[in-house]
């Protein structure tokens, strides 16, 4: 009589679930052919503006994340969900409201509608819960509407402006604020848009959901760490407005051009490295908290699905 063990071993081995590649290719060469001319714009965006440089690496960590995760990819059943069809419909529609009244925000976002309709209509929600993360990063490739982008700005501007003017005052250096403005004796200095600090604030957010997708397993962290990018991304802009200013009274031409460039730079980093910092304080205390936890944390694997 065969024992069980027997058994085991005279069952055929598991076959791995086919793909039809040849749909999504279909599917995706048909998504970029239709959206051609938003996608095109959008890109040509991420070469002229700074505020969205970052563009350019969002698809390709989100493709990389989904590569990663092709095994439990392969092995969920893909059950197409036909109501994907009326999502589709609707980013179709909203695309053509967008184009009709030239709002660049609805044509883009309508993009990754139809990008998550057709993945529900080749492989269901099951296929969409499991791309969840890297769908939620795409999000950060497209620009702010104009109307949210104002709304943010000029509160950041002011706020920027009047930290550097305190702190300026504190190292006795005389300085008049006038709204974003700051007059020195050496020269007027303007808090615009493009020092407001919202592009360091959004490709922060982008890395911090990043890095703790690949260094922290716990997903709780993500949000965590994407809540903190807030204060230290207008902490760190304050200070380079700041040092704008003491540079500008030791030489003027260091407040413009490359040395202003390169000031960017460095305090963005300087910003990223606290961002390290606070994730390592908050796995200190929480590992305090939870003896039991107090394994390290391995990078992230892909079977973790999502911010939540």
């Amino acid at each position: 009589m065969a024992t069980l063990a027997d058994k085991l071993t005279e069952q055929a081995p598991v076959k791995a679930r086919t793909i039809s590649w040849s749909a999504v290719a279909w599917f995706g060469i048909l998504l970029i052919a239709v959206y051609y001319p938003i996608l095109s714009k959008l890109v040509r965006q991420w070469t002229t503006d700074d505020d969205v440089s970052h563009g350019f690496f969002v698809p390709l960590v989100a493709g990389y994340i989904a590569w990663q995760r092709r095994e439990k990819l392969l092995s969920i059943e893909w059950k197409p969900a036909w109501w994907g069809i009326a999502l589709l419909v609707w980013a179709g529609l909203q695309a053509y409201l967008g184009m009709l009244g030239a709002e660049l925000f609805l044509q883009r976002s309508a993009f990754l509608l139809s990008l998550v309709a057709m993945l529900l209509i080749l492989g269901g929600t099951g296929l969409v819960r499991e791309l969840s993360f890297p769908l939620l990063l795409l999000p950060f490739m497209i620009p702010l509407p104009s109307v949210l982008y104002n709304q943010i700005t000029f509160p950041l501007q002011l706020f920027a402006s009047a930290v550097a003017e305190r702190s300026l005052e504190i190292l006795n250096i005389p300085v008049l604020r006038d709204g974003n403005i700051l007059e020195l004796a050496s020269q007027k200095l303007s808090v615009a848009e493009a020092c407001s600090g919202i592009r360091s604030l959004l490709s922060l957010s982008f890395l911090s959901l990043v890095y703790a997708y690949f260094f922290d397993r716990k997903i709780w962290m993500r949000w965590v760490l994407l809540i903190a990018t807030i204060p230290i991304a207008i902490v760190a802009n304050s200070a380079r407005v700041t040092l704008t200013g003491v540079f500008s009274e030791i030489d003027p031409s260091l407040a413009e051009g490359f040395f202003h460039e390169a000031e960017g730079w460095v305090i963005f980093v300087v910003a990223l490295v606290i961002l390290v910092v606070v994730h390592q304080v908050l796995n200190f205390v929480y590992r305090r908290l939870r003896p039991e936890s107090s394994i390290p944390s391995e990078p992230n694997e892909p079977k973790e699905q999502g911010l939540a």
